[in-house]
């Protein structure tokens, strides 16, 4: 970023979705590209004149990471403006927490401690942390290699179908096997069986969980970004209502299509569980409604903005400046907390695929006909393109994004 412009210096740390979308933002407000380092180039980030992107082979893990982040904290030594990291995924973020004691003489961390960290990426601890807060989160129980490897029968006390899930979202992307997911909805004990082994034989190490299964499809889930200061206090919380998902094995979770919300109930209740443990930077709550006992039930948190998080800044709230605001300017010590999108006329839907695989997809109901109104009033955005960043390279690429998701729903998509 051109320092003689602007009184700080962003750097990303990634080359996905969620990277572009920070730059995006941040190129909206300031017009200066960002610097971004990765491991590799993924599609979201090439051929774009808002990053400057450097790739380091082997960039996602230690020692090579904190080697090469080092040699960049030379680098900026001496800038006096203030030098902020961003990491656009789990590891990334991870890794400034771990590191953060070697680098925060030069940098600016704003990621909480790691052994809050360590604590928070293992959904086995996050959930004795909603046990604690008394938030709602789908029934459960833990399975470790331990349980697999003594070759008794694991009892499975939910009934089918069930989901099923690793507890150490990191470590679950170096596990590569046929059929490997995300997260696994099972209908069957021989299914169960079978994952299970699939998963434990093929180098995973950490413990699984095994929840009661939610019932609904797609428009049952929420997602909810959230910026607490450094002075651990929330100042900006908005909310998304999912209303497609990815249906590829490996990309299931990922959200493909969200319509902005207001629920002042959820904003409460998340509010004062990261004020409580002291949390700081960037969040993202990832909820399911259970019709069962109409409750939203918490997922996961990560501790980053979301993958899809563009939805924030497309509904006016600029997910990237935030932590500009608050580490560079000091700007956000009085502001009072902003509860994204209580005026309804003014939400965009934000999309992740074509229009057209969208409406033939999307579950027919209210919501999915006010997402048409939206399209149908020009009030809807991508993170990919971008006005002030096209190109014949990005239009085919786009081109090919697209062509491609509809190709995985025609493959994979299957009524829930």
């Amino acid at each position: 970023m051109n320092n003689s412009k602007l009184d700080f210096t962003v750097i990303l740390l990634g080359s996905d979705f969620n990277a572009y979308g920070m730059a995006r933002s941040l190129y909206e407000k300031y017009q200066t590209p960002v610097k971004a380092y990765a491991e590799r180039s993924l599609a979201p980030t090439r051929f774009t004149k808002i990053i400057d992107l450097t790739l380091i082979d082997g960039f996602s893990e230690d020692p090579v990471w904190i080697n090469s982040m080092l040699e960049l904290k030379k680098e900026y030594a001496t800038h006096s403006e203030p030098v902020i990291l961003i990491g656009c995924g789990d590891g990334y973020a991870e890794l400034i927490s771990k590191h953060k004691n070697e680098l925060e003489d030069v940098f600016v961390c704003p990621y909480v401690d790691y052994t809050l960290i360590k604590q928070l990426n293992s959904k086995e601890n996050f959930y004795k942390l909603c046990e604690k807060f008394d938030l709602p989160y789908p029934k459960t129980k833990i399975i470790s290699k331990d349980d697999f490897e003594s070759n008794d029968t694991i009892e499975q006390p939910f009934g089918y179908p069930v989901a099923l899930k690793p507890t150490n979202s990191v470590e679950w992307l170096d596990v590569h096997f046929e059929g490997r997911k995300k997260a696994f909805i099972i209908e069957s004990e021989d299914e169960f069986n079978d994952i299970v082994k699939k998963v434990y034989t093929n180098g995973y190490t950490s413990d699984l969980i095994l929840q009661d299964y939610i019932p609904g499809d797609d428009s049952n889930m929420r997602t909810l970004n959230a910026y607490v200061d450094k002075n651990h206090k929330v100042k900006m919380m908005c909310l998304g209502h999912p209303l497609l998902e990815d249906p590829t094995p490996s990309n299931i979770g990922n959200y493909v299509a969200i319509l902005p919300e207001y629920n002042e109930k959820l904003y409460s209740m998340v509010q004062s569980f990261l004020e409580n443990i002291n949390y700081v930077g960037y969040a993202n709550f990832d909820m399911k409604y259970d019709t069962r006992d109409n409750t939203f039930k918490l997922f996961e948190i990560n501790l980053r903005q979301g993958r899809s998080s563009f939805f924030v800044s497309l509904n006016g709230y600029n997910l990237a400046d935030w932590v500009v605001q608050d580490y560079a300017y000091n700007s956000l010590e009085n502001q009072d907390v902003v509860y994204a999108n209580q005026d309804k006329t003014k939400r965009y839907l934000w999309l992740g695929l074509g229009k057209d695989v969208f409406k033939k997809y999307a579950k027919s109901n209210a919501d999915k006909e006010f997402a048409l109104e939206l399209i149908r009033k020009g009030q809807y955005g991508t993170t990919f393109w971008y006005d002030k960043d096209k190109s014949l390279k990005r239009k085919l690429l786009d081109v090919w994004i697209k062509h491609n998701y509809a190709k995985n729903f025609k493959r994979y998509f299957s009524e829930k």
